[in-house]
């Protein structure tokens, strides 16, 4: 299961990152990282306007660099935009210098306080400087998209296991994801549309 959820105590660990929104209202944030893509996005955000449900991209700034208009459209749908690193960076590998230059190369082209790090990976020091300028976003339920291995079942199974209102999903609008994303993300939205849960786009502090 912790294949695709956060233990507690990994949350508790990073507890200045957002791993849940804090909401009384029945409501999903579902994420998508890596994009965008000119084909992959815009069939994300055709699922999406079928159920009203709003959600959040965090994008790496290479390739909205390359494909402005992909970008474009996701912001004139009224989603949210959040940083992903311009090359999408494991901060495990790249000293702070390259990492903290590399986020501020992609901010050039995303305008927001929103930050997720790629693979969920950072060091403390790089936390504790990310954090002063944007809110570094978690998650709760990890699709696993990306997996060419994955076992569809086992991964709807988890994502609608033990969800409550709030909960943050990950999924990619990428090359790499595209077979199990076509699959996953109309099935999720349909079970949860029909459990009474809109989607909702996360909002800056």
């Amino acid at each position: 299961m912790f294949r695709y959820t956060i233990p507690q105590l990994v949350q508790l660990m990073g507890k200045s990152c957002t791993w849940k929104v804090k909401t009384n209202d029945k409501k999903l944030y579902f994420t998508f990282d890596d994009g965008p893509h000119p084909d992959i996005t815009a069939w994300v955000l055709d699922e999406l306007a079928k159920y009203q449900a709003k959600a959040s991209f965090f994008c790496v700034g290479d390739n909205v660099s390359k494909y402005p208009e992909t970008y474009k459209l996701i912001l004139d749908e009224g989603h949210a935009v959040g940083n992903h690193t311009f090359n999408h960076l494991n901060g495990w590998k790249h000293n702070n210098k390259s990492y903290l230059d590399n986020i501020e190369e992609c901010a050039k082209y995303i305008d927001s306080n929103l930050f997720r790090p790629p693979y969920g990976k950072l060091s403390l020091s790089q936390l504790n400087h990310i954090k002063k300028s944007y809110q570094i976003v978690m998650w709760n339920r990890l699709s696993r998209d990306f997996d060419p291995m994955l076992d569809i079942e086992q991964s709807l199974n988890a994502m609608k296991k033990n969800v409550s209102a709030g909960h943050i999903f990950v999924f990619h609008d990428s090359e790499k994801a595209e077979k199990n994303l076509k699959i996953l993300l109309p099935q999720l939205l349909k079970h949860f549309s029909e459990l009474g849960y809109s989607f909702d786009s996360l909002a800056n502090k």
